[in-house]
């Protein structure tokens, strides 16, 4: 199990009460099938290969999950052609949360073929028909680096829109998803399950593994981070009985159990750890300074070289350190 070091502003990293049990599943498998008619398109976000995953569902109204930021539509069009497909074959946009770099393409999309419906959770839909509440508070983060980014962020018209609650069973491309809402990392996120491949769709409720590695890595950035909501959304994954996972960054995650296992480990760590933080005498500068030392030094000692800025650029450990803090104050000025 990954740890996050103790620094003065940290301490040691046991239990903190407060902080959500860890507690496992064994999710039983059923008989293996191969997912011959699912395709993952590396969108190749700023040049970056394996880091943000759209998914080719093939069949009857080919579907894709996740399409990425507009910026890097180009390539989500370049992987659709290498499948014999282009955006006019398309016939469903489903999105697992409206975060930028999963959903910023999708009124692009629907603007070159405006027969798609677009899924997404009711929490969301609004701000895909109108974005620009969301975009305002983007623009707050990233300021005049919004169109090198992430590109155009386009409304999707309200005709287009499927809003979704969870507890839903769709047909889309010729098979049956079921969903699931499973906020945590954010209010307005949902997953999908495939039940003729046994794939479960997760976005970034189960957090990052890049290319099947073992490391599997929480990204937590604010403003909607809820420790418990995210603990009853795994257990929703985990009563699906999945044989594998997708996460959006990036692919494809064998070994369910043990992947959520790993991830249910190194997001208590972080929470014990911000939670010293916020408790301390220490200055959020310096606690954020700390626990973003930490997070590298743990990637660097658990993956290749070539993936540690891929799981930091996902992680942004500093944002996920003001994630974190703005639940535990939250939950702190509750008590």
């Amino acid at each position: 199990m990954a740890r996050v070091s103790a620094g003065p502003c940290q301490g040691p990293l046991t239990s903190v009460r407060g902080a959500p049990a860890i507690s496992v599943t064994c999710a039983g498998m059923r008989e293996a099938t191969t997912d011959t008619s699912t395709q993952t398109i590396d969108v190749e976000y700023l040049g970056m290969t394996r880091y943000i995953a759209c998914c080719l569902l093939e069949g009857d109204g080919p579907a894709i999950i996740d399409p990425g930021p507009t910026v890097s539509l180009g390539k989500l069009e370049e992987g659709l052609w290498r499948a014999g497909l282009s955006i006019d074959d398309l016939g469903s946009v489903l999105l697992t949360h409206i975060h930028l770099d999963h959903a910023g393409a999708a009124g692009t999309i629907v603007k070159r073929n405006p027969r798609i419906k677009v899924y997404v959770h009711e929490k969301g839909a609004s701000h895909m028909i109108d974005p620009e509440r969301l975009l305002a508070s983007a623009e707050h983060l990233y300021g005049d680096q919004m169109d090198v980014l992430w590109g155009d962020f386009l409304a999707v018209p309200k005709d287009n829109v499927r809003a979704l609650s969870g507890g839903e069973a769709l047909e889309v491309a010729g098979r049956q998803l079921q969903v699931a809402y499973t906020p945590g990392h954010a209010v307005h996120h949902v997953s999908y399950l495939d039940t003729s491949t046994g794939t479960a769709y997760v976005g970034d409720t189960a957090g990052i593994r890049i290319a099947n590695d073992p490391f599997v890595l929480p990204v937590t950035p604010p403003p909607d981070i809820d420790l418990e909501l995210w603990e009853s959304s795994l257990q929703k994954i985990e009563a699906w009985r999945p044989e594998r996972l997708f996460v959006t960054h990036f692919g494809q995650a064998d070994g369910v159990e043990g992947h959520l296992d790993r991830f249910r480990g190194h997001l208590h760590d972080w929470a014990t750890a911000v939670r010293r933080g916020v408790e301390s005498d220490a200055s959020d500068e310096q606690c954020v300074e700390e626990f973003t030392a930490s997070v590298e030094s743990r990637l660097n000692e658990s993956v290749s070289a070539d993936k540690v800025p891929l799981y930091l650029q996902g992680g942004a450990p500093s944002m996920s350190w003001h994630g974190l803090a703005r639940y535990w104050r939250r939950t702190l000025e509750a008590t």
